[in-house]
Formats: C-alpha cells, structure tokens, sequence
C-alpha cells in the first residue's frame, strides 16, 4: 500500500486510467468484430463503413497510447485487405 502522499496519488490516477483503457480497448475489439461479421456476410458497402468507424477507433487508441501506433497500423492493414477482398 501506498505510503507517501504522491505515491496515493499515482495509484488513483493509475486506476482511472486502467478503466478507462480498459474501455476503449473493448470499443476497439467491437467495432473490429463489427467488420469481421461484415466481411463473413458479404457485405462490401456494410464492411466499408464499420472499417472506416474501426479505424478511426484504432488511430484514436494508439495516439492515446492505448494500443501502440505499429499494432493499430497493422490492424488497419489487415481489416482494409480484407475488406477489398469483398
């Protein structure tokens, strides 16, 4: 347990920003399933607007240091793919 004043500080902020990755990394994964469920129904024009939803999440999750920038650019990569596949 935390014993100095600033020490009980980081631990609060720790804990809110746990939650609130924890939060935005869940969006992340269903907007990313959003488009895998597209993309096994055939749809293209459905597909194409949840990529477009998806990747802005992903961007946003790795300038706020959520997901790093390589992961969130290699997702990307790999939904746009298969989404052209469609």
């Amino acid at each position: 347990m935390a014993n100095h004043r600033s020490a009980e500080k980081r631990v609060r902020q720790s804990l809110k920003r746990r939650e609130r990755n924890g939060a935005v990394r869940s969006r992340v994964r269903g907007a990313v399933k959003a488009v895998r469920t597209a993309i096994a129904a055939g749809d293209g024009d459905e597909a194409r607007s949840r990529l477009r939803a998806a990747e802005g999440l992903l961007r946003r999750a790795a300038s706020k240091g959520v997901l790093k920038k390589q992961t969130a650019s290699r997702s990307v990569s790999r939904l746009s793919k298969a989404v052209s596949k469609v």
